[in-house]
This record gives C-alpha cells, structure tokens and sequence, in this order.
C-alpha cells in the first residue's frame, strides 16, 4: 500500500492517481504536477489515501506543491492564449486542406508545450502544420489525434442512466468492452441501449460482466433442451438473481422454475 492523491487535471479533465509526497492536501486543492511534459495545474478529487500498487500504473506523477494565485492566474492566462492558437490551427489546417476536427488546446503551466488534440476518421499527415505552429508560438507543439470515447471524456455529459458519464467522473482508463458482454448479461442488442453517448459500447457492461459468468456457472445453457416434472422443453430464459429459469413447455406454455427445484437433465 502506497500514499496517493487522486486528482482531475484542469485543461484535459484527465483523472489520475499521484504521489503526494510528504504533504497532506484536501479535496478541492489545486496542485501543481510535474510530468514529463512539465508542470500542469490539477485538482485534488481526493485526499492523501493508501492505494494497492498493483492497482496502479508506477512510477507515478508528483505533486510539487499548492497551486498559488500566480499559478491560477497563468493558467487563466495560457487557457486564453491556447484558444487564440485554436483558432489559427484551424485556420491553417483548412489551408492545407487537412480533415481534423479540432477539439481543444492548452499549454502546460511553463509554456514550454503547446497541445492540439482533434478528432478524425483517417490518419492525417500534420507534419507542415506542426511546422508552422512551431514557427508561429516558438513553442514545442504536439497534435494529439483522440477518439469519440476521448471527446466524451473532456466535454462530458449524462448517461443514459441520468447519472455523468463514468468516463469523465471516476475512469482513469478505457477498458475492453465487447458485444459478447451484452449477450452475457441478457440485454437486447439495441445500439440505442447498450451504446453511451460516444457511439461506442457503455464502459458499466464491464462492470458486473464477470458476476454474471459467474452467477450463470450453476444453470442450464439458455436454449438447452430439458426434461421437468411437466416434460421436455426449451429454456428461453434466465434470470440470475431471482434464481430461476423459463422453460416453454409443449403442454403448458412458458413456466418458470427455481432453479434449486431443477427436475431433470439437460437433452
């Protein structure tokens, strides 16, 4: 178990886990980082904790100290001059007739990079347009192509479960989700439903996805064929909480039972 700071970096809303050193900080302070792109202002999500390492990605970042209000007035003053350099990559990517649908921009806190992030559907060879920017805010520039489910994560939102968006309140990464996740947990294979408000999966059908494999270890395969106390028939459905299962029997329509009360065997 290690010492930690969990905090939302203030230009991505990147939330990431930090060393805190020896100093104690509260929730909403703002810090000042040290990463490898230099210094970023973050805020403090929450407290000094103790984490398991193996839940984290090490060496992690550094907080160097309490953000001061000299360092929140340079960062009022870098977020103003990184949207004017918005406008002119835009400007000069249409130019080049470049496909980026630029997102957002932000410098570190010293100046001493300038980051673009945009969306597009190809890779775009933004060599010249590097090029210029350079030359224009003598500056090291980087272009950062993202995806939509990185576009939700910086603008943010509700999800379909009217709560904000997991991404952009508790996630610290995108984990794997696949189609074969919805067909586990029993959900109707509807985009509208299973799909979050960046067009891809939702993140939460990985959440509960390994209970119910396991939950589903102690019933019958849905479609296999059994024989009950009423006859042969089909399973068609199964609800893992309740503890029971639908069988269309040719008699007696669809029944339901217990699954303790199973009767007889898989056909």
């Amino acid at each position: 178990m290690i010492d930690v700071l969990c905090v939302t970096y203030d230009s991505t809303k990147q939330i990431n886990f930090l060393s805190p050193g020896d100093s104690i900080y509260e929730v909403g302070d703002k810090v000042i980082v040290s990463t490898e792109n230099g210094f970023h202002l973050a805020t403090v999500k929450k407290g000094n904790y103790k984490q398991k390492k193996e839940n984290l990605v090490l060496p992690l970042d550094k907080v160097v100290r309490k953000a001061t209000d000299e360092d929140l007035k340079q960062y009022d003053e870098n977020f103003k001059n990184a949207e004017k350099a918005l406008a002119e990559a835009k400007k000069i990517s249409k130019d080049l007739n470049l496909d980026m649908n630029f997102l957002d921009a932000f410098y570190n806190l010293d100046k001493s990079q300038l980051l673009f992030s945009f969306l597009s559907d190809d890779r775009v060879d933004f060599r010249e347009l590097a090029k210029k920017l350079a030359q224009k805010y003598k500056t090291r520039i980087e272009l950062r192509q993202i995806g939509v489910r990185d576009k939700a994560k910086r603008v943010g939102g509700l999800g379909p479960c009217g709560l904000f968006l997991c991404c952009n309140s508790f996630l610290t990464d995108f984990n794997s989700v696949s189609i074969n996740m919805a067909k586990n947990q029993f959900l109707a294979l509807n985009p509208s439903k299973i799909n979050g408000v960046c067009g891809r999966l939702l993140c939460c059908l990985g959440y509960e996805n390994d209970v119910y494999t396991e939950l589903k270890k102690d019933f019958p395969k849905l479609g296999s064929i059994i024989e009950t106390e009423y006859g042969i028939g089909k399973i068609v459905e199964i609800d893992v909480f309740k503890r029971t299962y639908s069988v269309d029997l040719k008699e007696k329509g669809i029944v339901e039972f217990e699954l303790e009360g199973i009767y007889g065997k898989n056909k």
